[in-house]
């Protein structure tokens, strides 16, 4: 018999830490959507309880009845195999179902997925173990979302609220050394291997040709990018890729996303509300045209993402913000998408987007692995997205 307790207590840890960090909202947060990218929370909570209904319940229990014949509407995120669903855009509209009745919506399912895994065989629950393992990745990012799109609702202007209080740890000032590190080419491993749990997007792992690079030790701060600000950086067209150069100015984009400037102070709007701007931490919250363009000023590149990977082991200063690369979001060689709604979790994706490697503060720790594979459009900003420098030697 497959004992059962630590996949439960692992279930409810991961459930619970979701609640965690709704813990410091008002109920008014919980709802609105200021833009399209960034979905309210109450529909975050909803969508990854949904998930489990959809992909655990439904499949493994004969003659499931979803907990609300219209939830699979409201709370699909993308998954054409299922249904039609709520568009994105329109997410932050509907007031109903409330808040509370999404709570009770959380609490039922948890009932019902703890009563499969204690009761069902264990042949089932040997095919369950593994959608299970996804789900509960699949709510880990949605709490870095959560994380990121709240703080995009707070920032709102003019209050600038503190999410939660700062803490000691909080403080820590990056460490910069203005060091670099020379790799030698070769052909190397990419991708995930080993036991642990990866998603198809890692896999599978591949032979990759590298020629001789260096990166910078450390990600590009404050300071470093402030220098290019007053270089008249988003001034100059000779740095920008085209694409950019009409978001900057469709966009009016001067500075990252959360600066604003008081009586030639600058400020940043954090987790902890409006600070004073701290020159040594990393600079975050950029596109990509923005990192691209300031490694361009700085007469270097962005590195790829196999270069990345393969330098992460040795890089300091790791997992403080997400790094762009200049990969587009491809197939690894060899790749085939799962078969079903779960094939559309990450294949689907793979054009238009940029890699990105790394982590930040609000990564699950389990995600900050150097073979994890973050993607977004190149003109997004709310995510924790920063800058490591590459050149070819």
């Amino acid at each position: 018999m497959t004992v059962r307790a630590p996949i439960l207590a692992r279930y409810a840890e991961v459930r619970a830490h979701t609640d965690e960090i709704c813990a410091p909202l008002q109920i008014e947060d919980f709802v609105v959507q200021p833009l399209a990218d960034v979905s309210p929370p109450r529909w975050h909570i909803a969508h990854v309880t949904w998930f489990f209904e959809q992909f655990v319940l439904t499949r493994f229990i004969e003659g499931y009845e979803p907990f609300h014949p219209q939830f699979a509407f409201l709370f699909n995120s993308y998954y054409n195999h299922v249904g039609e669903r709520t568009e994105r855009s329109r997410r932050g509209m509907l007031t109903r179902p409330t808040v509370q009745e999404i709570r009770e919506y959380r609490k039922e399912i948890d009932v019902r997925i703890s009563q499969l895994i204690e009761q069902c065989d264990d042949a089932t629950l040997t095919e369950l173990l593994p959608i299970l393992e996804v789900g509960l990745n699949h709510e880990h990012q949605h709490q870095e979302l959560l994380i990121t799109d709240i703080k995009y609702i707070l920032f709102q202007p003019p209050l600038y609220p503190a999410y939660q209080p700062k803490k000691a740890e909080d403080a820590k000032r990056l460490q910069s050394t203005g060091d670099w590190q020379q790799f030698e080419g070769g052909v190397f491993g990419i991708g995930h291997e080993g036991d642990g749990f990866a998603f198809d997007n890692e896999l599978p792992r591949h032979d990759q040709l590298l020629r001789p690079f260096r990166l910078a030790n450390d990600p590009v701060s404050n300071a470093q990018y402030l220098e290019f600000m007053r270089a008249g950086g988003y001034t100059r067209p000779e740095f920008w890729l085209s694409d950019g150069w009409d978001v900057l100015q469709r966009e009016a984009w001067c500075a990252p996303l959360y600066w604003l400037e008081r009586e030639n102070v600058r400020y940043v709007y954090t987790q902890h509300g409006l600070e004073m701007l701290d020159e040594d931490e990393p600079v975050m919250h950029l596109s990509y045209y923005e990192a691209d363009a300031y490694a361009r000023w700085a007469g270097k590149r962005l590195p790829t993402e196999f270069e990345w990977e393969h330098a992460a082991p040795a890089l300091g200063n790791t997992g403080q913000v997400w790094e762009w690369t200049c990969s587009g979001y491809l197939p690894y060689p060899g790749y085939h998408a799962p078969e079903g709604a779960i094939g559309e979790y990450n294949g689907k994706f793979m054009v238009n987007q940029m890699v990105l490697r790394g982590g930040s503060f609000a990564t699950p720790p389990g995600h900050v692995r150097p073979t994890y594979r973050n993607f977004w459009h190149p003109d997004k900003r709310w995510q924790f997205t920063g800058i490591r420098l590459a050149e070819d030697v």
